[in-house]
């Protein structure tokens, strides 16, 4: 079943879990004008988001940004309203101009998206172009989020169209620096919106 709201189509596959194995699809959000955010929430749109997987997983497929120059990132929700549960974490890129013409120095660097302890959204990627054939696509896997004992990691990595006509890589790794459980995460933009994309939302069973 689809269903089509201020240019967003949700469908909704939580149904068909039992036949689908060891990764069920849970949710599909697809993006086809400006759109701010983009959030999965626990109990919210068919969304299961709790103990009932001990992993998670984002796929998101050509990501488009309205300005060039952004960073696509992700929030995650602590039991609040708001996105802003503390993060810790570390990032590197690889990059490759499309006229081969950048210094080896270049190519392979620790990225600006790292953060300490900081509420901060996560960036996933850096700098993804805006022109008309530019994107992003990549994956975040999050590990067990409704335990309360210990953080909870995450791990991510997307390639990139980069503004400057460059390929780049990016991997990020991380952890939400709380005990308390996370119920819902949250994508955006670092400027302006996301004009068009395709993300899905997966739980993986142990077996």
């Amino acid at each position: 079943m689809a269903i089509i709201s201020n240019a967003v189509t949700i469908a909704d596959a939580g149904a068909f879990s039992a036949s689908l194995g060891s990764m069920v699809l849970i949710k599909t959000i697809t993006i086809s004008s400006g759109t701010g955010t983009i959030s999965f929430v626990h109990g919210a749109s068919s969304v299961v988001f709790d103990s009932t997987y001990p992993l998670y997983k984002v796929t998101y497929a050509s990501v488009h940004h309205a300005t060039d120059g952004s960073q696509l990132q992700i929030g995650f929700r602590d039991g609040s309203t708001a996105y802003d549960a503390t993060k810790q974490s570390t990032s590197f890129t690889t990059y490759h101009q499309e006229n081969d013409g950048e210094s080896s120095g270049d190519r392979l660097n620790f990225s600006s998206g790292r953060l300490s302890n900081s509420t901060a959204f996560q960036n996933l990627h850096q700098s993804v172009g805006s022109d008309a054939d530019q994107s992003a696509s990549g994956e975040i896997l999050i590990f067990n989020p409704s335990n309360t004992t210990f953080v909870k990691h995450y791990l991510s990595k997307c390639d990139t169209c980069h503004d400057g006509n460059a390929n780049m890589n990016s991997f990020t790794g991380g952890y939400v620096n709380v005990t308390a459980a996370v119920d819902a995460i949250q994508f955006k933009s670092s400027s302006g919106n996301i004009d068009s994309g395709i993300f899905k939302l997966y739980g993986i069973k142990d077996s």
